[in-house]
């Protein structure tokens, strides 16, 4: 009897013991599971802090490109003038590789300044350069152009008996004029928006003039020549940006041009007539000197427009000269009489231009344009002159462009005439430097 007691006593003390593991062995499992959902947890918060610092890097270096975009963009119409005068290397490929380069060192390059590629040099065809200065900063440009042109002139006074046949006197003239004008231009950039330029020429011309004299029954042909040289019309101009640009906009630019008087104007020269230039005389009616400027003050309004588009940039632009009347003109012939001619206005000028630039590479780049000038009638004391017409001016004009250097570029361009008024050649070299 002891014995069974005994033995379920042992039995119920095992059964506790057992009983008593189970209940441990679960309790430990229980912590176990509760340690290792702690750590993934712990894990899972680290990952999520990690995913929000990509997140927060991945947001600043998009803002970054966005902003290497614009500068870039506006470092190219800063430090380019073709296109005015003036087109600029796309910034495309530069923002791709400040891009490349943050992905590369794991965002490392946040808020450090970017390497900025230099933009490709583009010709400039026009007067108007399309690009302004930075603030503070200057650059120089000399310029050469020569130009070449001939025209021939047929006067007929007299009558016909039949269509094959003319009874009076010709007057047939053919005139081949040489021009050189030699310039240095400066300009200074005030703000980020607005440059000022000053440009002084200096003109050589030479004119040669084979004809037969009217009135004077010369059966041979004479040849007359002429020349002139010295400081041409100085020129005064103001240059605003008048809005960002963007991949959509283009770039618009105003300018004011003022043209001064300082070279020595058609009046001031003497004309080889022994009495009076008009009725009955004796010469060839033509001025000993050529005049190395225009004789008349000037004003030019203008817009320019540029439009990158990769990999080609557009530009043009409107003008409109206003050339100011001058009163009491007389001119001097050989003998030194003084004839008075009165009031004298020119025609306005209405100009455009338009082209395009496209970058061969880094460092060179081409260019084709169009400009065209209309030139108003000329109105002598306040009545249109009888002899003056409207007159067309169209070139057709082609350019190269090679950069030497971050401050220095050489443009060349060769100009054709559309019209018969129009230089048959204009050739123009320059060599913008910045400072």
């Amino acid at each position: 009897m002891k014995r069974r007691q005994w033995q379920s006593i042992k039995l119920v003390a095992c059964s506790t013991i057992l009983l008593t593991s189970s209940v441990v062995q679960g309790q430990t499992t229980q912590e176990n599971t509760g340690a290792q959902l702690e750590a993934l947890k712990r894990e899972i918060a680290e990952q999520s802090r990690q995913l929000d610092a990509l997140k927060k890097s991945m947001a600043e270096q998009e803002a970054r490109y966005r902003d290497v975009q614009r500068a870039l963009g506006l470092d190219q119409l800063a430090t380019q003038r073709g296109a005015g005068t003036q087109a600029v290397q796309p910034a495309n490929a530069a923002v791709s590789q400040v891009a490349q380069a943050d992905q590369a060192q794991g965002g490392a390059r946040v808020g450090v300044a970017p390497t900025q590629e230099q933009p490709r040099a583009v010709p400039q065809l026009f007067e108007q350069p399309g690009i302004l200065t930075p603030p503070g900063k200057m650059s120089l440009e000399p310029s050469f152009q020569y130009g070449y042109s001939s025209n021939n002139r047929v006067a007929l006074v007299g009558y016909t008996v039949i269509p094959a046949l003319l009874i009076g006197l010709v007057d047939v003239r053919e005139v081949k004029r040489n021009t050189v004008t030699a310039a240095l231009t400066g300009r200074f950039g005030l703000t980020n928006r607005l440059e000022v330029e000053a440009k002084l020429p200096y003109v050589y011309r030479s004119d040669s003039t084979v004809s037969r004299e009217l009135f004077q029954g010369a059966a041979t042909d004479k040849v007359f020549g002429n020349s002139g040289k010295g400081i041409g019309d100085a020129e005064l101009t103001a240059r605003y940006q008048l809005n960002q640009g963007s991949a959509d906009m283009p770039y618009l630019i105003g300018s004011v041009r003022f043209k001064s008087r300082t070279g020595k104007d058609p009046f001031e020269v003497v004309t080889d007539c022994v009495t009076r230039c008009v009725g009955t005389s004796s010469g060839t009616g033509l001025p000993i000197d050529l005049p190395t400027g225009s004789g008349f003050y000037s004003l030019q309004p203008g817009l320019t427009w540029l439009f990158p588009s990769d990999p080609a940039v557009f530009f043009g632009s409107f003008s409109y000269t206003h050339n100011f009347k001058r009163t009491n003109v007389s001119r001097t012939v050989l003998n030194g009489e003084s004839e008075s001619i009165g009031t004298i206005e020119p025609g306005s000028i209405l100009g455009m231009n338009f082209g395009m630039g496209l970058a061969l590479n880094e460092r060179s780049s081409f260019s084709v344009g169009f400009d065209l000038n209309s030139i108003g009638r000329t109105k002598q004391n306040g009545i249109t002159d009888p002899s003056s017409v409207r007159t067309q001016l169209a070139t057709m004009l082609f350019g190269y462009s090679y950069r030497f250097s971050d401050k220095t570029t050489l443009s060349v361009s060769v100009g054709t005439g559309l019209t018969r008024d129009t230089p048959d050649l204009t050739l123009n070299f320059r060599l913008p430097m910045s400072f």
